[in-house]
Formats: C-alpha cells, structure tokens, sequence
C-alpha cells in the first residue's frame, strides 16, 4: 500500500529497498513521492548517506540474495543446522 505521505530515514530505505525490483516509479508511489521520482530519489540518497550506505541508483539496494532469487532456481540447504 502506498504511504499517503512521503516516509523519510530507516523507514524511506527500508521502502524504497522493498520495491527496487519493481523500479524507480513504483518505489517513488509506494515511498509516499507519487510521481516525484527527483524528490524521492533526493530523499532516499540523503537518508541512505545518513545510514551510512552509498547508494547512487535505486538497483544499488537490491542485494545479491534477491537478484539470485529472482533469477528463479532451486536453493539447497540442510534441512537443520546440525547438518551443515
């Protein structure tokens, strides 16, 4: 559900990051920034350099885990830890 107003700090990149491999639009509306994609951008780097993470484009708070699973595949784990 997209905030009603744009949502700002831990809260904007935790957002923003749920919604990176959807792209920058939809990440900007589910923010709280609507079509204000400039503004959500300003936003989400100002918050991400006072978290102390260097972000210049939006990709670059998807993880590896997530491009892996997005990839599609089979994950192969132990089934409990004892096993590892």
């Amino acid at each position: 559900m997209a905030e009603s107003k744009p949502l700002e700090g831990i809260e904007l990149v935790d957002c923003a990051k749920a919604n990176a491999e959807q792209g920058v639009a939809i990440a900007a509306h589910q923010c709280g920034f609507g079509t204000g994609i400039d503004q959500f951008m300003i936003a989400l780097k100002s918050a991400c350099k006072n978290m102390g993470i260097e972000v210049n484009a939006l990709e670059d708070l998807i993880t590896g885990q997530q491009r892996i699973q997005s990839l599609g595949g089979v994950e192969v784990a132990p089934d409990t830890p004892s096993e590892l």
